[in-house]
């Protein structure tokens, strides 16, 4: 069967997606979406419909470019060299893809992405820029973000003691009307405040001002963005689903996940590697809830296709003259090995926008074919809340409670006991990144693909809470978290307040433990020691050792049914 991409599945897949993309059909739901019928959905509540400004962003920010471009003046003004954006999820994701993605534009200033409490990670932001030469963004749709009003806290400190700084001039508020965030912003006299539109959840924003302004400031031609993304959504409102790019991948995702392919493996060129991140968190806290969901695999690293279990969908983005022969020939072993795989090819980077809209559509599709409402996240509040205990706790008895921890061996051996094909493991670190810890943790997602047959996540803490968070607590009760905690030393103050960005950071890890042990989840913690990636290898060591596996459980068969 062609598909809207040009590639073709195998009969079996085809045939398993016929019946969804003809239901669509005989239902108008094309055509419904784009009238913003909230019923497509749920019955209730009527919501819902508050919450699809992202269908038209294309033709409303066009009208927004001016306010762009006099903040491109305002930075030249400043002699701006660093731009640093302050963000969780929705607001700082999107614009990670298209710093990694673009890199740094000729005579344009730097693009830094902090979307992270540990404190490791503050310092190396802090360290790297000049304070009096740097542009804040400070991006929160509701304007009250824990993590973003304590980096707003340490950055105002910071630019307030350089020398030669224009104070309140560098920081640039992003948010929706009437925030705590836009008064704050009024009150110590921001260089600008944006107000997003505020029909538009956190992560279907990309194409608005939160992934637009940074833009800008790097450099990227948002106008051409704008014309890729809207070029997209015009080929998405075609009402035959088999012909429309949008509505074929979300009834593909879908249909394939109600019959058990629901780890959705992304793979991408090396350019535009990041792509990934930003799809889990739409995939994952759009989809992950009421006990089903996809569950989307980012930045794998490749093993033999025989490796992988019969819960795969291989969607591969390939951007045209980048480094692809590693991807390409896994792309064909894939095929070969009848695994399901759809390719979507990129002229250019700027294929980028019609990606996000592509899947942004298809992501709303499969909602509507897993029977989900795709525009909350129930289950994100819960960690909040823990948190907010936690340090309640910490400022009464000036310490954090107690938490149980496992060595790396004991860790191993639970990993060996539970993971099994039809599984996944999600590895949470709350640690600073850094190659050798990366390559460490390549290596260990290798060996439990290879070795158990399990796909794996992994997320940097506490980014993923706002990513995929809401799948983890909400989503198929078939995965198991190993959470590896940094020992926050040096510790980093946070000005105004009693708790540092260590205590904040272990409170995050500590809250949403308690979170998904609450969801009778299994979750293991391990205390990185002084080199986290050391850590992770003993772990990969005790992980693959012989002993290990005389207590690796017998392997499901392929196709049997994983636990849930």
């Amino acid at each position: 069967m062609a598909t809207p991409t040009g590639h073709t599945l195998p009969p079996a897949f085809a045939d398993a997606i016929s019946p969804t993309l003809r239901q669509l059909n005989e239902q108008d739901l094309i055509n419904r979406i784009w009238a913003k019928e909230y019923r497509v959905w749920k019955p209730e509540p009527r919501e819902i419909a508050d919450r699809l400004g992202w269908l038209t962003l294309h033709e409303q920010m066009p009208e927004r470019v001016d306010e762009l471009r006099s903040l491109v003046s305002m930075a030249n003004e400043l002699r701006i060299q660093h731009v640093v954006l302050l963000g969780m999820g929705g607001s700082s994701l999107g614009p990670e893809v298209l710093r990694t993605s673009f890199g740094r534009q000729k005579g344009a200033p730097r693009l830094w992405v902090l979307d992270s409490t540990v404190p490791g990670w503050v310092k190396q932001v802090s360290h790297a820029i000049v304070p009096a030469r740097t542009l804040f963004l400070v991006a929160s749709k509701s304007g009250g973000t824990i993590e973003v009003l304590s980096l707003f806290a340490h950055f105002w400190d910071l630019v307030s003691n350089a020398k030669g700084n224009h104070g309140g001039r560098q920081f640039v508020a992003i948010t929706d009307p009437g925030t705590g965030l836009e008064r704050m912003a009024l009150e110590y006299g921001f260089g600008q405040v944006i107000i997003n539109p505020p029909d538009i959840g956190g992560r279907y924003s990309v194409l608005s001002l939160f992934g637009l302004v940074p833009a800008a400031l790097m450099g990227v031609d948002v106008e051409r963005l704008l014309t890729r993304a809207g070029g997209m959504a015009q080929r998405c409102r075609k009402a035959e689903s088999a012909a429309n790019p949008g509505a074929y991948l979300g009834a593909a995702m879908g249909a394939l996940a109600k019959a058990g392919r629901d780890k959705t493996t992304i793979m991408a060129s090396p350019s535009i590697a990041t792509f990934g991140l930003w799809a889990e968190q739409l995939l994952a806290e759009s989809t992950g809830k009421e006990g089903t969901g996809l569950i989307p695999v980012a930045q794998e690293p490749l093993v033999a296709p025989r490796l992988y279990g019969s819960d795969r969908l291989f969607l591969y983005l390939r951007l045209r003259g980048d480094k692809n022969t590693e991807l390409d020939r896994q792309e064909q072993a894939l095929r070969k090995a009848s695994h399901p795989v759809l390719r979507f090819d990129l002229n250019d980077r700027y294929d980028l926008a019609a990606e996000f809209f592509r899947w942004e559509f298809a992501t709303a599709v499969a909602g509507h074919v897993l029977g989900i409402q795709p525009f909350d996240q129930p289950n994100v509040q819960e960690s909040k809340d823990n948190t907010n205990r936690v340090l309640a706790q910490f400022e009464s008895a000036g310490r954090l409670p107690k938490q149980s921890r496992s060595s790396p061996a004991q860790a191993a051996q639970e990993l060996t006991a539970r993971a099994e094909p039809g599984m996944y493991v999600a590895i949470l670190a709350y640690t600073t990144p850094s190659r050798s810890l990366e390559s460490a943790i390549r290596r260990l997602r290798a060996a439990l693909v290879s070795c158990h047959g399990a796909a794996t996540t992994f997320g940097y803490g506490p980014r993923y809470l706002h990513s995929t968070g809401q799948l983890h607590k909400g989503g198929p009760n078939s995965g198991i978290f190993l959470e590896l905690i940094d020992r926050m030393t040096p510790d980093l103050p946070i000005p105004g307040k009693r708790f540092s960005f260590g205590t904040l950071a272990r409170a995050q890890a500590a809250g949403d433990l308690e979170s998904l042990r609450a969801h009778q989840r299994i979750a293991v913690s391990v205390e990185f020691g002084r080199d986290p990636a050391a850590t992770v290898s003993a772990l990969l060591a005790a992980l693959t050792s012989p002993r290990s596996h005389s207590q690796r459980r017998p392997a499901k068969r392929p196709g049997a049914k994983s636990r849930r």
